[in-house]
């Protein structure tokens, strides 16, 4: 019962705070426009600034392990591409095909995932989980672009491309990943002043990125093709975590590493998704939906994920 109740102490803290920002905007102590600018103080901000912290004042040799960033992007790949021609055998209309592919294995590292690993390894899994986001979310919006817009290849394809390397040259997220790994690399001291600021400014980023989420929380979303919704959702949430621990298992890798790439594997859908398919011709409402339901059901794949992983040592 201890070895149980220690898991639902990792997880539950984060779905917490998450339905404390739903409860806030029942109430109406968050509106809508506050949580767009959360959403973007987080994002461009908060997130960037804590990510550049951890991985900068680490031992980037130390932390950065290859063949977890390897195992985890091989992951990502081969759910793309087994969800996609999924949608091509069932014969899926073109606006639900990239919807349904992204939902299977495009995730909410930044928000939900980096919570988790800091609750379930602490500071030192955080850093290594940053590193591996840095490396691993370039891919993560590159196939979600291909997947939105191959569907519609009569021209608005060039369209989706411009908008990949926008996305991709100019992602905070990724900047910040790169920074802080170049920082490490070249065992740049931090100033104390830089040091103590960003200390303070990164104290924000987990807290404000959960109660967006919360806030940002519809049940209202949860309608249309629930089935199809569900498959995706489990796609992303049991499918593409058991990918990943079979192929970073195969290529020897153990220990918290081993965690870290099964938790980020695990994440629910990202919010992302949502605005993307708005943006690329998807079908939004399928999208909201999965968004939605992978998130409510992520409390429990996560806490048996890692009930597994700790009765198994990893």
């Amino acid at each position: 019962m201890s070895f149980f109740i220690e898991i639902v102490n990792i997880v539950l803290p984060v779905f917490i705070v998450i339905a404390l920002g739903a409860l806030l905007r029942r109430i109406a102590l968050l509106d809508t426009g506050f949580l767009q600018q959360t959403n973007r103080l987080v994002y461009y901000v908060c997130l960037p600034a804590l990510l550049f912290y951890e991985i900068g004042r680490a031992d980037f040799l130390a932390n950065f392990n290859g063949r977890l960033v390897v195992g985890s992007i091989l992951a990502v790949t081969v759910t793309f591409l087994v969800s996609y021609a999924y949608t091509v055998v069932r014969r899926y209309p073109p606006a639900a095909r990239g919807v349904f592919s992204q939902g299977a294995f495009r995730g909410n590292i930044a928000y939900v995932g980096l919570a988790i690993v800091f609750n379930a390894l602490g500071q030192a899994g955080l850093t290594r989980a940053g590193i591996l986001m840095g490396f691993i979310v370039p891919f993560l919006n590159l196939y979600a672009i291909i997947a939105l817009t191959w569907p519609h290849r009569d021209g608005s394809a060039g369209q989706g491309w411009g908008l990949l390397l926008r996305r991709v040259a100019f992602n905070p997220l990724i900047l910040a990943s790169f920074a802080g790994i170049a920082w490490s690399f070249l065992a740049l001291p931090m100033p104390l002043l830089l040091e103590r600021s960003l200390r303070i400014t990164t104290g924000m980023a987990l807290p404000l990125a959960l109660l967006a989420i919360g806030g940002g929380f519809s049940l209202e979303r949860l309608r249309g093709d629930l089935f199809t919704a569900a498959l995706a959702a489990g796609a992303k949430l049991v499918w593409m975590p058991l990918l990943a621990a079979a192929i970073l298992i195969g290529m020897g890798v153990g220990g918290s590493d081993l965690e870290i790439g099964v938790l980020i594997a695990g994440t629910p859908a990202a919010t992302a998704n949502y605005i993307m398919a708005q943006q690329l011709k998807g079908d939004a409402e399928l999208a909201g939906t999965i968004v939605m339901l992978s998130t409510l059901l992520s409390a429990f794949t996560y806490t048996a994920a890692l009930l597994i992983l700790r009765s198994h040592g990893a």
